[in-house]
């Protein structure tokens, strides 16, 4: 009977080191993986039962904890990126804004006073149309009938390059809105349209934006918010593009089509599609996760799908992808009216 007990007692002390290793082995792949979907098996009422149910709790409670820290650091970044854009903005507004107005409006004077002068010349060739050979000298020199044809196309090419910059440094402003911390309506369209603007220098020859804008109301929301979502859903359509281009044939045809409709009444949906490479069906599920990004080191920190996905569920919309592999990626924003 000595002999059976002590068989027991191995039997069960093996048993208990065997469910305690178990635990342990679990422990240590929650902390080196970071995986907070692992949990203990819990094969009994026992004292490692409870030790299994307690640390299932524990796994579960650092998981709750960890997307808390997580959401709490893209909104402390988020607020970051908005102070210091509203910073940019207001420092391109003081510095650009009013040089370039004096140049803007200075170009109507310039114009008009060379019109004069052209005028002038051409009325003193009219009454003197022989004139000394030094000032015949001069203006063969000069070329004169080509400066009075050319110089006014300059003037209005100067005219046409002061208001694209005054366009840029309003769609700028426009962009962040940084003035309006509060929900308004707003035209959806000139937000799209704002973050075009500023997305310019990289809408290169080959690339076609098609905007498909249905009839849509005014939509309450944070202006400066939204654009950033617009800005990072087309930054990533231009990135996907880019890198498609690179393997591509010759001259390809890239599209980036946007398309704006009123739902049942009650929805404003925004589709923002491209014909890149499209998504592979491993990761489309990971694109909205904080720090998850497919780009090179450097080149990314993961977080503008995330924080344009928490900026849609706080204006109580949604945001899904619908992609497939070299068939391009769509992005669908819903928002309530």
């Amino acid at each position: 009977s000595v002999a059976i007990a002590i068989l027991l007692a191995i039997h069960t002390s093996n048993a208990i080191a065997q469910r305690l290793k178990s635990l342990t082995e679990i422990t240590e792949q929650v902390k080196q993986e970071s995986n907070f979907t692992l949990q203990a098996p819990v094969t009994t009422r026992d004292e490692v039962g409870v030790l299994a149910t307690s640390l299932n709790q524990l796994i579960h409670g650092m998981a709750d904890y960890t997307q808390e820290l997580q959401q709490t650091e893209i909104q402390l970044i988020q607020n970051e990126k908005m102070s210091s854009l509203g910073t940019m903005v207001a420092g391109i507004a003081h510095e650009m804004n009013n040089p370039i107005n004096f140049i803007y409006g200075n170009l109507f004077f310039a114009s008009d006073y060379i019109e004069d002068l052209l005028s002038l010349v051409e009325l003193y060739q009219q009454y003197y149309p022989n004139p000394d050979p030094e000032i015949q000298n001069q203006l063969e020199e000069i070329d004169l009938e080509f400066l009075a044809q050319d110089l006014p196309k300059i003037i209005a090419s100067m005219k046409g390059g002061a208001e694209r910059i005054r366009e840029i440094v309003l769609s700028m402003r426009n962009f962040s809105r940084l003035d309006e911390a509060k929900i308004k309506p707003v035209n959806i369209h000139e937000g799209i349209d704002n973050t075009l603007v500023l997305l310019s220098n990289r809408l290169k020859p080959g690339i076609e934006v098609i905007k498909q804008y249905g009839d849509l109301p005014l939509v309450d929301c944070y202006p400066a918010q939204l654009n950033q979502v617009f800005m990072s859903i087309l930054e990533n359509a231009l990135d996907a593009i880019e890198h498609k281009s690179v393997e591509s044939c010759p001259s390809p045809v890239f599209t980036i089509r946007i398309q704006t409709e009123l739902v049942d009444q009650n929805w404003v949906v925004i589709r923002i599609a491209d014909n890149g490479p499209g998504i592979a069906a491993a990761i489309k599920d990971r694109i909205f996760d904080p720090f998850f990004t497919t780009k090179d080191p450097g080149k990314g920190t993961g977080l503008g799908l995330a924080i344009s996905y928490q900026i849609i569920t706080h204006h109580r919309g949604k945001i899904e992808v619908a992609s497939e592999p070299a068939q391009g990626a769509e992005f669908v924003i819903s928002l309530p009216i």
